[in-house]
């Protein structure tokens, strides 16, 4: 495939900056000066506008960029029902959500590559909120893959910006804006409407959060100050990198470019003759973007208690409703704990918000014991006001550990998706992954045990006995 020597050396070169307004040209004088959509941009190019939200959205929320490419990406052929929709076969209706109190968690979801399954095709709901069609709510999901997608090919949603966390196994991503090489304990966002290719190198697993409405951000940091949590300039976005492969008809067959699409859930098809990567220059606030979440900075406490696991957020998603999030994106990396007469572990709770746990690497602390054991490549679910907190053996230790400062979680991360939605699960995810833990709850903290004594010589008294 044919590309400038220029976008070739810049291939792995990355912009710093969360939610700024960037630019990048493959070749010097692509980007028109002073006029967003002149008359004749430079090199004969098309301007195209890629807007992320609405063109009326106040100025500090407006997102959109512009393109600047060889051919715009209307010039395709109509799309068609595509026979790999995984609406159609695996059981993601999201019509059909369970919603259930009980508290859930899935062994390691298979890896694939014996299925010879991409990044696409790979995908499966696992629960989910709300309506792509009415842009509100979240679908959680996890990938498995064993090859790379085809070189002519591209897949974008329209549903909505996804979060993707590699468990296992690089994802060389290619997007309309150039290229972006994502490794576990990396994440990346691919907005809305982006263009994009994964290449792999080997079997690749995670996990995903896609976001139907609105747009992730970094949290507030209050009374924390101007730093902490996720800097904005650690975050990477990529350089303009293009391909001139174009003008063949889409009927050649091996000259034409497979293009997918997501739109509610279902997958559609075309074929088209040029490639979607041939964007030679680009500027605005709305692109791809990658983090190191091992330069997330960890807040904690110094003197008691154990602070709400928010000081863990990287990247928040707002609601309409002051303080509370449609989705979070939360870590749990290696830290320092200390703390007088304090609790170590997340303490046992019932939330208003649903939280969907995954484990990257290692173990986590408050889950040592239960049915098959919280593991890499798996993942738990706590709905709405589902009691959960530590099983019944982490408990033990730490009630009876010294409390000395002590540093947890070494060579491991666990990240969550919480949402102030109540999440359904998709049959895929209840029966057809056939990875849910059967015994869960009961093994985790049907043992957990009777402390109380009741204090000796200590009447108990009623008040209405008065």
């Amino acid at each position: 495939m044919p590309v400038t020597e220029f976008a070739t050396k810049e291939l792995y070169k990355y912009q710093n900056g969360f939610n700024n307004h960037l630019e990048s040209e493959a070749i010097q004088g692509a980007l028109p000066i002073g006029h967003n959509s002149p008359q004749k941009p430079p090199y004969g190019l098309y301007a195209e506008k890629l807007s992320g939200t609405a063109f009326t959205a106040p100025r500090h929320e407006n997102k959109q960029t512009w393109l600047y490419r060889i051919l715009p990406s209307c010039a395709h052929p109509p799309y068609q029902p595509s026979p790999e929709s995984r609406a159609a076969q695996e059981g993601a209706d999201t019509s059909k959500l369970r919603f259930i109190p009980n508290q859930l968690r899935w062994d390691p979801f298979d890896h694939n590559e014996a299925r010879d399954l991409d990044f696409v095709s790979g995908m499966r709901l696992v629960a989910g909120a709300g309506d792509p069609t009415m842009k509100q709510g979240i679908g959680m999901l996890v990938y498995a893959a064993g090859k790379s997608m085809d070189e002519k090919s591209a897949f974008y949603s329209a549903d909505g910006d996804l979060l993707i966390v590699p468990q296992e196994g690089d994802l060389n991503i290619r997007t309309e804006f150039g290229w972006l090489l994502v490794r576990p304990m990396e994440i990346c966002v691919i907005p809305r409407g982006v263009k994009y290719q994964v290449q792999l190198s080997g079997p690749a697993r995670g996990y995903a959060l896609e976001l139907y409405q609105g747009h992730f951000n970094l949290p507030e940091l209050g009374p924390i100050g101007s730093n902490g949590l996720a800097n904005a300039r650690d975050f990477q976005a990529p350089v303009a990198h293009f391909s001139e492969d174009y003008g063949a008809t889409a009927s050649e067959g091996s000259n034409s470019f497979d293009i997918t699409v997501k739109l509610n859930n279902t997958l559609f098809h075309t074929r088209q003759a040029h490639t979607p990567f041939d964007v030679v220059g680009w500027q605005g606030n709305y692109y791809p973007y990658k983090y190191d979440l091992g330069r997330f900075n960890t807040i904690g406490t110094i003197s008691y208690d154990h602070p709400d696991p928010s000081i863990f957020t990287v990247l928040s998603a707002p609601s309409g409703v002051p303080g509370t999030a449609v989705a979070d994106f939360v870590i749990f990396p290696p830290r320092w704990l200390v703390g007088e007469d304090t609790f170590r572990p997340p303490w046992y709770h019932r939330n208003t918000m649903s939280e969907f746990m995954g484990l990257i690497c290692g173990g986590y602390d408050a889950k040592k014991g239960g049915a098959g054991g919280f593991v890499p490549g798996g993942a738990s679910l706590h709905n709405v006001m589902s009691g959960h907190g530590p099983d019944a053996d982490s408990h033990e230790g730490a009630r009876n550990a010294s409390l000395a400062p002590v540093k947890v979680g070494a060579g491991s991360c666990a990240f969550m998706f919480e949402s102030c939605l109540m999440v359904g699960v998709t049959e895929w995810g209840l029966r057809t992954c056939k990875k849910v833990q059967e015994g869960y709850s009961e093994e985790s903290w049907g043992g957990v045990k009777t402390h109380w004594a009741k204090p000796a010589g200590k009447e108990v008294r009623s008040h209405l006995a008065e």
